[in-house]
């Protein structure tokens, strides 16, 4: 069963950095590209970032681009996500999912104040 934990969330001000985590079981996590999602309040679940299967070929949203830096570490089925800058419009809960995957976890609620 395929398994992501999310985690490194937090409240943060306008202008902030955090550094988000995922942690993928029950897959061979090197051999899968992996995507970040977020849902801000009262929208749709949107793409944030993706990673090729050995880190080499980052992608981003434009909205993301310049402030967000996705990586990962296949030795600890591990993505990260580095959020720089942060605006409000960045508020919402982040979710990882490996490409062609089905699964969600429960996501990271960030939540920016101004």
């Amino acid at each position: 069963q395929v398994q992501m934990v999310e985690s490194g969330g937090g409240l943060v001000q306008t202008g902030g950095s955090l550094r988000l985590s995922c942690v993928v079981s029950g897959l061979t996590f090197s051999n899968y590209p992996i995507n970040w999602f977020r849902q801000a309040p009262g929208k749709e679940r949107q793409f944030v970032a993706s990673i090729s299967s050995d880190g080499a070929r980052p992608s981003y949203a434009d909205s993301v681009k310049g402030r967000f830096t996705i990586s990962r570490d296949n030795a600890k089925n591990t993505v990260f996500l580095q959020i720089n800058s942060l605006e409000s419009e960045d508020t919402g809960v982040y979710y990882c999912k490996p490409h062609g995957t089905s699964h969600w976890g429960q996501g990271t609620q960030v939540t920016v104040s101004s």
